[in-house]
């Protein structure tokens, strides 16, 4: 109890702090009121094949595992990826295209599916809106082939197919395209960076406490 004293004497200290800070602002004054510069770097014009390159190099460092392949070969890469695994049910979004669904598994498409199922089942497969290649950050929008969000968070594997054209430079092009999603649709925005993964204070890394234990990236590739 002590502890949680604490805690809310120091939060009453940081909003009381926040208030003094604000008393001189006027009321009719918003949060679009002040311009914001925007003069920072806002796209990459490296070659589409650099992009890829640099995204799976950054994927790697993050420990998660990469396969690029032709779009032709992407339910044969996921099938592959599921086997070596060991991974014989999968959930998928129902907007998943049926040529990446694994043949000769158990499929199983998310319909509201609770959390007790979805721990039950193997690993999830998902496509994306946008991956940076700057970070190896790849971005869900919960919808289409993102899937619902809950999907890429339970099960202990995520398979996620990421296509070449959707790999942009840099953070503020990535973020550009999952803007609307965001802002108009009120879509929950997901960025993953590798598999799930904290440290404690002596610096030991421990995957899986926030979501799958191991992340598969198909980069598929044009034409």
């Amino acid at each position: 109890m002590a502890g949680a004293h604490t805690v809310s004497a120091a939060r009453d200290e940081i909003l009381a702090r926040i208030r003094v800070a604000l008393r001189d602002v006027p009321p009719e004054e918003g949060t679009t009121s002040a311009p914001i510069p925007r003069d920072y770097r806002l796209t990459d014009d490296a070659p589409a094949a650099e992009l890829v390159e640099q995204f799976a190099e950054r994927v790697r460092d993050y420990h998660a595992s990469v396969m690029i392949v032709p779009s032709a070969d992407i339910g044969a890469a996921v099938l592959d990826a599921c086997t070596r695994r060991g991974l014989t049910r999968l959930v998928v979004p129902p907007a998943l295209p049926g040529p990446w669904r694994p043949a000769g598994l158990t499929v199983v498409e998310d319909h509201q599916l609770p959390a007790h199922e979805l721990d039950a089942i193997d690993g999830a497969i998902t496509g994306c809106a946008t991956a940076i290649a700057q970070t190896g950050t790849i971005i869900l929008d919960g919808r289409g082939a993102s899937g619902r969000r809950a999907i890429t968070l339970v099960p202990d594997h995520h398979i996620c197919v990421v296509a070449e054209d959707q790999i942009v430079g840099i953070v503020p092009e990535g973020i550009a395209r999952v803007a609307g999603a965001a802002t108009e649709r009120r879509l929950p925005i997901t960025l993953i960076s590798g598999p799930s993964a904290t440290s404690d204070i002596e610096l030991e890394r421990v995957e899986g406490v926030h979501g799958p234990r191991h992340l598969v990236v198909v980069i598929a590739l044009e034409g």
